[in-house]
């Protein structure tokens, strides 16, 4: 057994056996069976849930991701004494830490739609609700990864995730509006448009809202990035945009990991 399987399957048991991880899946459970429950409908569910994922999900992968990498430094400490591979040994705590909370949330989200067949919402709606929320899953749970690996203050680094969180959810908002309110008499396609790039949770918004019939919900950015790419080729740019948010952060905690003097 190679260290990554070693180091993936303590952090899958000792993170199963978690209340929080299992209090995580039953709430989103429990608000979409409810949502269904009360009549709504598949289109609207699905709405519901995303403005959740978008608040919700992000949060906790940074304060929840933050916390169990400092918990884990005395097990990394412990496998760093033995002749272990660094690279290897990242992967599995990345990954002990990212595939539960995606889990969670795809279990938690997925299955009240596979109970109610979708209640009307077209599989491209969930398929793009789940992957999102999957995609905010990985990408903040590495930035979690690299703020714990960047600080050996704790209190510190629950600071930066939450500052982290109230920038991409609240301030960005605030920024977008501000600038389309100051600028408005000037050409903004382009710079709003880079602007949604640098934030995940907006791209994922846009990702989610490109496959429902709700242009009127997407807001200026969503609603400009569907004007200029149309809908394949803005699934793509928008799916390609989340991947190097999840990529680039892992790479720099990697980096981080690999010179760190424990």
């Amino acid at each position: 057994m190679n260290v990554i399987s070693l180091v993936l399957q303590a952090g899958l048991r000792d993170l199963s056996r978690n209340r929080w991880i299992v209090a995580y899946a039953l709430c989103f459970f429990a608000i979409a069976e409810g949502l269904f429950w009360f009549g709504g409908t598949g289109p609207q569910v699905l709405l519901s849930l995303l403005n959740l994922v978008l608040l919700v999900l992000p949060l906790v992968a940074l304060v929840f991701g933050t916390i169990h990498v400092y918990s884990s430094r005395e097990f990394v400490e412990l496998l760093l004494a033995q002749p272990v591979p660094r690279r290897e040994l990242f992967v599995g705590i990345y990954l002990g830490l990212a595939l539960p909370l995606a889990g969670a949330f795809i279990v938690g989200a997925g299955v009240p739609f596979a109970i109610h067949a979708g209640a009307g919402a077209s599989a491209g709606g969930v398929v793009a609700l789940l992957g999102a929320g999957v995609g905010l899953s990985l990408a903040f749970a590495a930035i979690a990864t690299w703020i714990a690996l960047h600080t050996d203050d704790r209190l510190k680094g629950v600071g930066l995730a939450l500052g982290v969180w109230l920038a991409t959810t609240v301030v960005y908002d605030g920024l977008v509006l501000g600038a389309a309110a100051a600028f408005g008499n000037y050409p903004l396609e382009r710079p709003l448009l880079a602007l949604m790039l640098t934030n995940p949770v907006d791209v994922a918004r846009v990702l989610v809202l490109t496959q429902l019939d709700v242009s009127a919900l997407m807001g200026y950015t969503g609603a400009l990035f569907q004007h200029t790419f149309g809908t394949s080729l803005g699934i793509g740019v928008a799916a390609a945009a989340l991947l190097s948010w999840w990529v680039l952060p892992l790479g720099l905690a990697g980096r981080r990991f690999l010179r760190r003097d424990f």
